[in-house]
């Protein structure tokens, strides 16, 4: 199993990086992002944190990945803060998407999904046909997620998925124990967001890792 998107002690998450990894071995997870809400101010501490404990994650049998989830910065300068991630070392970006539950920025999402750094858009919510055509292009995933009130538009976002060939990730956008899923639970939120059992598969497949992970 993999997990692209979770936090940590370093933002607003419950666990330090090395027990959330732990906690997400013992789950079964081989292959973890810790994400925590990035901007300007704070992207690059976050990237150094995650990646100082990539040795004790690979003790428990995890590939450790470092990334950052942009988080309200301006539309206008996701792609600027999104390559200056990558630059500083950041295996993944995820940009927090225009979830019904929070105030996002209007053309967030198509700041996200227009940049060639940025690798899932999470949480979507009503995501336009413009915005997928512009996912699809550049192969950003389309983030299928467990969270409560984000998950609110799971189904909206899979069907226009579908629609316009885009990728879809499922992840669980952690923040504490209880959020940690269990394969059972993964393939729910899949077929709970329209997916047939070949989708599913498909979508929690290693396959899909290394096509997100080879943009």
């Amino acid at each position: 199993m993999f997990d692209l998107h979770t936090h940590t002690t370093i933002t607003d998450g419950e666990l330090i990086p090395t027990e959330l990894v732990r906690r997400m071995a013992v789950a079964g997870y081989k292959t973890v992002a810790i994400t925590d809400h990035a901007d300007f101010s704070n992207y690059a501490e976050i990237i150094a944190a995650s990646k100082a404990v990539k040795r004790s994650a690979s003790v428990y049998g995890v590939n450790l990945l470092s990334g950052i989830e942009i988080t309200h910065v301006p539309p206008g300068e996701i792609d600027e803060l999104a390559k200056l991630a990558k630059d500083a070392g950041a295996d993944i970006v995820v940009v927090h998407g225009e979830t019904p539950v929070e105030p996002v920025a209007g053309g967030t999402n198509l700041a996200a999904c227009s940049s060639a750094y940025v690798d899932i858009l999470a949480h979507p919510g009503l995501i336009s046909d413009e915005t997928a055509t512009e996912a699809a292009k550049n192969g950003v995933a389309l983030e299928i997620t467990s969270r409560g009130g984000h998950n609110r538009t799971n189904g909206h976002v899979f069907a226009t998925a579908k629609r316009f060939g885009c990728l879809c990730v499922v992840d669980s956008d952690s923040h504490s124990p209880g959020d940690i899923m269990s394969m059972t639970e993964r393939v729910v939120v899949a077929r709970g967001a329209g997916m047939s059992p070949a989708e599913a598969e498909t979508v929690l497949s290693v396959k899909t890792l290394n096509r997100i992970l080879g943009k």
